[in-house]
């Protein structure tokens, strides 16, 4: 903290801040980092293989490989998730695990997962898209808009 907030700070605010600094634990940033740049990578590179997969062995394109790469992606998670193993690899990468697609699906099923005993309709159905749903929500919007932007450039901006 700045010095000059300290200087109105009593003796004992001053001391207490001096004994949290002093005992706080550090957290292994760079350690952190390159645990989740190496576990995104990994993940990414699976999609990768899924998604050459589904081109030489169903003769997609790149184009039309994705939407089922993704459905592909997001079923791993879910199931990886039902048998307790995604979230072991979530403690151990945190946001290399959570940002890609694969982070979707574990949203999605866990709640579902956490909200079973309530029953399929209020429990699974109403909580499963809890977290997910505004994702979904958001998504949906920026794809709306970005269409309507790019819709206005080609038609007025002469592109």
């Amino acid at each position: 903290m700045p010095n000059k907030n300290r200087k109105n700070l009593s003796m004992t605010q001053q001391e207490y801040q001096q004994f949290q600094t002093k005992h706080e634990t550090k957290r292994p940033v760079a350690k952190n980092i390159i645990k989740a740049f190496l576990v995104g990578g990994i993940i990414c590179t699976i999609g990768q293989a899924v998604q050459l997969f589904y081109i030489y062995n169903f003769n997609f394109t790149e184009a039309t490989a994705g939407n089922p790469t993704v459905a592909t992606m997001v079923f791993f998670a879910m199931l990886l998730t039902g048998f307790g193993v995604y979230d072991r690899l979530a403690q151990f990468a945190g946001a290399g695990s959570a940002v890609p697609v694969t982070g979707f699906g574990n949203a999605v099923i866990s709640a579902a997962i956490e909200h079973r005993t309530e029953g399929f309709v209020l429990g699974v159905g109403s909580n499963m898209f809890k977290l997910a749903g505004s994702v979904i929500l958001f998504g949906t919007f920026s794809a709306f808009v970005v269409a309507l932007i790019k819709t206005i450039l080609m038609k007025w901006g002469g592109f």
